[in-house]
């Protein structure tokens, strides 16, 4: 078999993302962002319901964000780290630390979320080696999870519903197991850690929102209780806040609504408000102090060429600035009581199974969606960029978004959801 018409004439060497290219549809062209709008090659304009993958959280192309860019640009767009080291990187991890709570104060950049659990998986393994503890190197992950493409994260994927399932024979062994949201599972969780403590390196969760796998919610309430009972056994507790991270919840970490303070913790996405990559793994102290000696063995080995680049750290520096300048989380309260009212109707049509909201995030599960191209299709002849998954179609906007844009899309999906349920 070959590749589509569209693809051999005019994409000859794109290998696109989560797609069959055998036959996945034509993507569409795109030119130009501002405000909550993509503008198309050919001139049409796509309100944008979820803000490039839930990153550009103060809209596309934010004039202090550019300019903090543009200035850093002519000053010094790159320099290795190793060795050296530059005022945005220094300004930016102190930044960080001073809003993250607890001793979450020491601050490893990398140039992608994904890598930034694979590092807060090494930096777990290897705190019980300098310990001298041998035998932990297995995670606790949670079904529905998802936490990057690279091996170590799809190990910790859920090995059935998750999109890695082809790789389950080649993968790492982990323990994938189900939220705790009883008490009679958290008491099962706790006889589980118990049980198993002697092989567990760490257990890591999304907090609040499980968002690849399907925007499966839970309390703040399961999130402390799973924090303290595996902290009570001494063991580590890793948050991955790549999604819900910088206001998306409606508080600036998701962590914050439950009052817990995990070993480490995963940032990235919204962390430069969506104009270039960054991340980073910040541990607490004594993480950090377990990898101090004179054996240079003891030492974290690992370090991107572009960690900490510097027009990233001008991006995200700027970007904190907006949230100190600007009423961001106020903007999320609205946005999740307009969510909330908006989709409620939806729950009445046929298919429709659920419809939650959290933050600035709205989600409508359905039955199945068969034909998610049609969706899709649909939604972009309605001028709006929605990307159905699974069984579900998601808002994550911007937190800039007008309550017109906000309503043109909940209207569209009404629209389209309606249609969709009488075919």
């Amino acid at each position: 078999m070959t590749a589509p018409k569209w693809f051999t004439d005019g994409f000859p060497h794109i290998w696109l993302p989560y797609s069959q290219m055998q036959t996945t549809p034509t993507p569409l062209a795109a030119h130009a962002t501002k405000g909550c709008t993509i503008t198309l090659e050919d001139g049409r304009e796509l309100t944008d319901g979820i803000a490039s993958w839930w990153t550009a959280c103060h809209g596309y192309n934010p004039p202090h964000v550019i300019e903090a860019m543009k200035a850093q640009l002519d000053l010094m767009p790159h320099v290795m780290f190793g060795g050296l080291n530059h005022e945005p990187a220094l300004k930016l991890a102190k930044r960080l630390a001073d809003m993250l709570p607890g001793d979450l104060n020491r601050v490893f950049f990398v140039d992608s979320g994904s890598v930034s659990v694979e590092v807060a998986m090494k930096m777990s393994i290897q705190y019980w080696i300098n310990k001298g503890i041998k035998g932990r190197s297995k995670f606790v992950s949670f079904k529905d999870g998802y936490h990057g493409d690279t091996l170590g994260c799809m190990s910790i994927a859920d090995p059935e519903e998750g999109m890695h399932h082809v790789f389950n024979d080649v993968l790492f062994d982990q323990f994938v197991i189900d939220v705790p949201r009883t008490a009679e599972q958290l008491a099962q969780f706790e006889t589980f850690l118990e049980a198993n403590k002697d092989q567990i390196a760490g257990v890591i969760t999304e907090p609040l929102v499980q968002g690849a796998g399907g925007m499966k919610m839970f309390s703040p309430d399961v999130l402390k209780n799973m924090c303290e009972t595996v902290q009570k056994h001494g063991l580590l507790f890793i948050v991955d806040e790549i999604f819900t991270g910088f206001g998306r919840t409606g508080s600036m970490f998701a962590i914050d609504h439950a009052e817990i303070v995990p070993d480490i913790i995963c940032l990235s996405k919204a962390l430069t408000a969506g104009v270039c990559p960054l991340a980073c793994a910040v541990a607490q102290d004594h993480i950090f102090d377990a990898f101090l000696s004179d054996n240079f063995d003891d030492a974290l080995q690992h370090g991107p060429t572009y960690m900490a680049n510097p027009l990233a750290c001008a991006a995200a520096n700027a970007s904190l600035d907006l949230f100190e300048s600007e009423p961001r989380l106020e903007q999320v309260a609205h946005i999740n009581k307009k969510l909330t009212q908006n989709l409620a109707p939806m729950a009445e049509i046929k298919g429709v199974k659920d419809v939650r909201t959290l933050g600035a995030i709205g989600v409508v599960q359905v039955d199945d969606i068969k034909d998610s191209n049609w969706l899709k299709k649909r939604f972009v002849e309605e001028g709006v960029w929605l990307r159905p998954f699974r069984d579900i179609i998601y808002l994550t906007p911007a937190f800039t978004i007008s309550d017109d844009e906000l309503d043109k899309l909940t209207d569209t999906m009404m629209k389209v959801l309606t249609q969709w349920s009488e075919l």
